[in-house]
């Protein structure tokens, strides 16, 4: 009831967001950067984080985070997660300053729901090099919520951090952040979870996950969002659920791209050859299937009809663009 309400609630007050066919969008989310010490899950996968943003960045893509980028409520100072992360924060920048930056907040950084926190953390930054402060991501307003709307079909894909309606980490979040900063953060440094995340709650999480596929079912909107950490991808086209994972699995992070019309799950992840050489591999988990396959509002024959002549029309331009640089980078260590 609580995820229905709150999922409806945040629709229907979400900014529309246009595309067309023509965009290229990666959705990421659940960095949790942390501040660098020993519990900062985030630095097992810092370098394959690094590399996606600049890939993406170099091949014009928009990129959305949807939420938990950072784990502020196990770190308190944002100034010391952006001095551990510099690399990470100057690649946001750049997709910032170029207007291709979106930030959703969630439960492990709802204090970007606060025009004045933000205002204080984020609109300027400080090089400890120069000892500068700087334009960082001056007037940046995060959203709980967006709406993808295709600017030919109004084709709608709802984008969330799916948090909404899990009571420990939606209505009760306080004391939840009460319960990391003051408890489960020193029982983190030795791999201990707190229970109330559905990361590895599983009856938490599949709970959570009924509750998405009810409301996409009754409200026929494709629903694309994190919290779980699973990376979902929709086998059943009459419940397009996508979840992005999360960016701190070991040794690789997940994420869901949108280009010529077509979304699909892909991992990056870290390998290592047969001489030694350590490089990193983006791998298509799931997809690329057409938008119009998860278009809720039209007869199904109609769907199929029009999914394939998408797959057909964009298949050329979808595997010249599909691969980035891999396989050339792979020859460099080879």
């Amino acid at each position: 009831m609580f995820t229905d309400r709150r999922l409806t609630e945040a629709y229907e007050k979400a900014k529309n967001v246009y595309f067309d066919d023509d965009s290229r969008i990666v959705f990421m989310s659940d960095a949790h950067r942390g501040d660098g010490s020993v519990s900062d899950e985030f630095l097992k996968s810092r370098n394959i984080f690094v590399h996606a943003l600049n890939e993406y960045y170099a091949n014009n893509y928009t990129f959305i985070e949807i939420g938990d980028g950072e784990e502020l409520l196990e770190y308190s100072e944002f100034e010391y997660i952006k001095n551990a992360h510099p690399d990470v924060y100057s690649m946001i920048k750049n997709f910032y300053d170029d207007d291709r930056y979106i930030r959703i907040f969630g439960n492990h950084d709802i204090y970007l729901k606060n025009p004045k926190y933000v205002k204080k953390h984020l609109d300027i930054n400080y090089d400890e090099f120069t000892e500068t402060f700087f334009d960082f991501l001056k007037g940046i307003e995060p959203l709980e919520a967006i709406i993808l709307k295709h600017r030919l079909t109004s084709q709608e894909l709802f984008v969330i951090h799916g948090h909404q309606g899990d009571a420990p980490n939606d209505q009760f979040w306080f004391f939840t952040m009460l319960s990391i900063k003051y408890f489960w953060r020193f029982f983190h440094r030795f791999g201990m979870k707190n229970p109330a995340s559905p990361v590895k709650n599983v009856s938490r999480r599949h709970k959570i996950e009924r509750n998405y596929s009810k409301w996409i079912i009754e409200h026929q909107r494709p629903l694309i969002c994190g919290h779980t950490h699973r990376f979902k991808f929709p086998k059943d086209k009459k419940i397009p659920y996508f979840n992005t994972g999360c960016g701190i699995y070991p040794a690789s992070i997940t994420a869901i791209e949108l280009t010529e019309g077509m979304i699909r799950l892909v991992r990056w992840k870290e390998y290592v050859n047969d001489r030694g050489f350590l490089y990193i591999k983006r791998e298509t988990m799931r997809g690329p299937e057409p938008i119009e396959a998860f278009d809720t509002r039209k007869p199904q024959p109609v769907v199929e009809y029009l999914s394939e002549l998408k797959k057909q029309r964009v298949k050329k331009t979808r595997e010249e663009r599909e691969a980035f640089r891999e396989e050339e980078m792979r020859e460099d260590v080879d």
